[in-house]
């Protein structure tokens, strides 16, 4: 079977640490091209955009698109019409409606569109739904903060209108919880701080219940220093399990069950080209629906200025 034909549009930081090794360590795919403003990669012919690339770059299959999400919409509509599969970084897009026609442009173009959760390809993730599953919970806390200039340097575009600020990294934990927990649940309440000079907030505390009641609480920050926390703990009938490391670490009061190095991205890669090979699409948007309600039901405070 002939590989697939791919290219990478946005060759950012997270491009750079995570696609590009996953791809090179995923069997099935061929890195052809890159389209990007202000990146290229050795070896792999460089186009300014995406546009450019489809006019006169090599023949491509696939797109995978790694840009901020503000914009991604009209990158992803004409990658589809111009028949490419397409994989979408998360969030999937800045708003929500924007992604329901692209939905339907796949599904018309017969094209697979995968919208990215990667954090539920954390190893420790399955494990932790299967044994959620025939317990009861008694309540769900989630702590998720780290450093903003560790992990997003010199990128503005984080807190612009669009960008989603802390919930950049924490519709991470969004994705493990709505994959993870047996029942959906729902926002009662949220804080929002913003800093007076930015346009997203910089930490969050919001609580949910599910639809049995079992209190769901969130507590976000984008100014951690030092170790960073990403970790989730769910009261059980039959004890604490806790995910930590974003999903790497299963402990059930503090017995290790699974702890695996990271390996979200290349079984990402993975289920796209199998979405692609059964000639379907993947595109869950409650992750990004929690944080939609987070921005409608939340109450704004003002943090102090943040200068990256």
């Amino acid at each position: 079977m002939s590989p697939i034909r791919l290219a990478i549009v946005g060759l950012g930081k997270i491009a750079r640490d995570q696609h590009l090794p996953a791809i090179a360590a995923t069997p099935g795919f061929e890195l052809v091209a890159i389209a990007s403003r202000n990146a290229t990669q050795e070896g792999v012919p460089h186009f300014h955009s995406l546009e450019d690339l489809l006019a006169g770059g090599p023949p491509v299959d696939a797109i995978s698109l790694c840009t901020p999400p503000q914009g991604r919409r009209a990158l992803a509509e004409m990658a589809l019409r111009a028949g490419k599969h397409v994989l979408l970084e998360k969030p999937p897009g800045a708003t929500v409606s924007e992604i329901g026609p692209l939905v339907a442009a796949a599904a018309a173009a017969g094209r697979t569109l995968f919208a990215t959760w990667h954090s539920r390809f954390a190893p420790a993730v399955e494990p932790a739904r299967a044994l959620l599953a025939g317990r009861t919970l008694r309540a769900v806390r989630v702590e998720w903060k780290e450093d903003v200039r560790v992990w997003h340097p010199g990128q503005d575009w984080i807190f612009e209108p669009g960008g989603l600020g802390v919930f950049d990294p924490a519709i991470n934990a969004l994705s493990i919880l709505t994959h993870i927990l047996p029942r959906p649940f729902f926002l009662s309440a949220a804080t929002l701080a913003f800093p007076e000079n930015r346009q997203a907030p910089i930490a969050a505390e919001l609580d949910f219940a599910d639809t049995a009641g079992v209190p769901v609480r969130a507590e976000l920050d984008f100014l951690q220093t030092g170790p960073q926390t990403w970790d989730i703990h769910v009261e059980t009938d039959e004890g604490r399990l806790s995910l930590s490391l974003g999903g790497a670490r299963l402990t059930q009061d503090g017995t290790v069950l699974v702890d695996e190095k990271e390996a979200e991205y290349p079984a990402l890669y993975r289920r796209f080209a199998g979405l692609i090979e059964r000639g379907e699409s993947d595109v869950d948007l409650t992750p990004l629906l929690h944080v939609a309600d987070a921005f409608m039901l939340g109450r704004r405070t003002v943090a102090a200025p943040f200068f990256g």
